[in-house]
């Protein structure tokens, strides 16, 4: 593959060898078409646009220039709650906890409107929670910086577990998202169609914090708390946990695997998370804490525990 990266610059340095660079950014409309002037694409792949002012531009800057338009959505964009347990990719796009999700679906419902339209080549994937060496997907973490929950765990402090730990979640590691990502490039039948790549490992959230901590060597200390509550305390939870996490999802990988003949995630979350943790693990640069994150879970969690002592005493007496 020839591969072609439109990026600011920022980052050049870290790309691999033989990997091209257009610098600029594509949020520059002008700038953008001078640097694209004359190139042509098999596949164009944006995993940037999020709203549908970025889909216009994207169809005004590639239109006629590529074979394939790949849209990296989101799985969250799914019906919550799912009126039936197994994930398809005809189940309906409803998110009314997430302004994230509802953004995707705009984004997918005016690239479908280019597509039915003009013929503007997209395909649209739909990646659920996927991570590799750099992020630590559990639930009530840090994304900015994972390894906070890491340090919670290994000081034997609590942990937040949304509802009762018991909602089914799917975790999938790069790797294998891959396998069905590169399979769909340069697709001429993936073509107005939309997927979902995932793991078929669904387990519930308890199972992977304890496995997070059985690869540290200790036990997981969970403190199980209502998604309503930690919402109440945390408003800006509510699109990560209602509008996504707290609910079992599971999907049904049937249509790739069509269409990628032979796609199978075959990764554990116990074989990837023992790779993640050996990364951070490795570099003490990488263990940066995120204060703010472990103040407002600690309130979290001593707010419930304060409610629930209150409650069995008014009960008892």
């Amino acid at each position: 593959m020839d591969l072609t990266l439109v990026t600011r610059g920022h980052h050049d340095s870290r790309l691999p060898a033989g990997v091209k660079s257009l610098t600029v950014n594509i949020h520059d409309i002008s700038a953008a078409q001078k640097v694209l002037e004359g190139s042509s694409f098999d596949v164009v792949v944006d995993w940037i646009a999020y709203t549908p002012e970025d889909i216009e531009r994207d169809i005004e800057l590639f239109r006629g220039r590529t074979k394939q338009f790949i849209f990296i959505s989101t799985a969250s964009a799914y019906q919550k709650p799912v009126g039936h347990y197994l994930i398809t990719e005809s189940t309906p796009l409803a998110n009314p906890h997430w302004d994230y999700s509802r953004n995707k679906i705009a984004c997918e419902e005016r690239l479908m409107k280019a597509y039915r339209q003009e013929g503007f080549p997209v395909t649209i994937v739909r990646p659920s929670l996927t991570y590799g060496d750099t992020q630590i997907p559990l639930v009530t973490n840090s994304w900015e910086k994972p390894y906070t929950i890491v340090d919670r765990i290994l000081k034997n402090q609590k942990v937040v577990v949304p509802g009762d730990g018991t909602s089914l979640w799917v975790i999938t590691h790069n790797s294998d998202f891959a396998k069905g990502f590169v399979g769909l490039l340069d697709h001429a039948q993936a073509i107005g169609h939309a997927f979902h790549i995932t793991s078929e490992e669904a387990m519930t959230w308890d199972q992977y914090y304890r496995i997070v901590a059985e690869a540290l060597g200790v036990e997981a200390q969970i403190v199980h708390i209502p998604s309503d509550f930690i919402i109440a305390c945390m408003p800006d939870q509510e699109g990560s946990l209602l509008g996504d996490k707290s609910v079992s999802v599971v999907f049904d990988n049937a249509k790739i695997k069509r269409f990628v003949p032979g796609y199978c995630a075959t990764t554990t979350f116990t074989e990837g998370i023992r790779r993640t943790l050996n990364y951070f693990l490795s570099d003490a640069q990488l263990q940066q804490i995120d204060t703010a994150a472990n103040k407002a879970w600690d309130k979290v969690i001593d707010a419930y525990e304060k409610g629930l002592r209150n409650a069995k005493a008014s009960f008892n007496s």
